[in-house]
């Protein structure tokens, strides 16, 4: 089996992925695992990637898709795989579909794990750090929040949100994910592989609710 697995920053498609990749038996491929493969085998797509990278350039569709090719010749892959963050574009898609035909593979189907905007930045903003760095315990409003607000369960320093957990960040990231990304998921829906799952809810339930779309 073939699978795209798709879902916006802080939809909870990683932890969703290791789930299903061990209940499958099949592996979790991801560029930046690929790139870095890539890289230290000194394979000819991946030095050509480093030219890029070396520059701080954004690496092209037609580098990327070769690496990604590359690593599907390989042998492990043969009973299928998972993609996990790409394709990030709808050229990136279509580019994957011309070299899955080439390789003789097809993609069974794309995965998307729904979460409304709204829920995505709440999940994004809302993570807050010890400020004691021979602590740097990590809390979330959410999901593992702190006894008493602003403190630190484990030393009692005060917590403090890094510029990276903002809202204005998550507002940032989820916009670029919307602009570039979640028009990949209507390029499945169109070729009737996509597997739109609510995203919302504990992990168990989420992973039922994909296990029922794949059968």
């Amino acid at each position: 089996m073939i699978i795209v697995l798709l879902g916006g920053p802080g939809s909870g498609k990683g932890t969703q992925a290791k789930k299903l990749i061990n209940k499958l038996g099949i592996p979790q491929i991801s560029t930046g695992d690929i790139f870095r493969a890539a890289l230290k085998e000194g394979t000819p797509m991946g030095l050509k990637a480093k030219t890029y990278m070396d520059k701080g350039d954004l690496v092209p569709d037609d580098v990327v898709i070769g690496v990604v090719e590359e690593r599907f010749s390989k042998p492990d892959l043969d009973k299928g795989f998972m993609l996990d963050g790409f394709p990030r574009t709808v050229p990136q898609a279509e580019a994957l579909d011309e070299m899955m035909s080439r390789l003789g593979k097809s993609i069974d189907y794309a995965v998307l794990v729904d979460v409304p905007d709204e829920e995505l930045v709440s999940r994004l903003s809302g993570r807050y750090t010890c400020r004691n760095s021979d602590c740097g315990t990590m809390f979330h409003v959410m999901f593992n929040a702190p006894k008493t607000e602003g403190v630190c369960d484990k030393c009692g320093s005060e917590l403090y949100q890094r510029d990276d957990d903002t809202e204005k960040t998550a507002r940032d990231r989820l916009a670029v994910y919307n602009k570039q990304t979640a028009p990949v998921s209507d390029y499945y829906a169109k070729q009737s592989l996509l597997r739109r799952v609510e995203g919302v809810g504990p992990i168990e339930e989420v992973y039922a609710r994909i296990e029922n779309a794949l059968t």
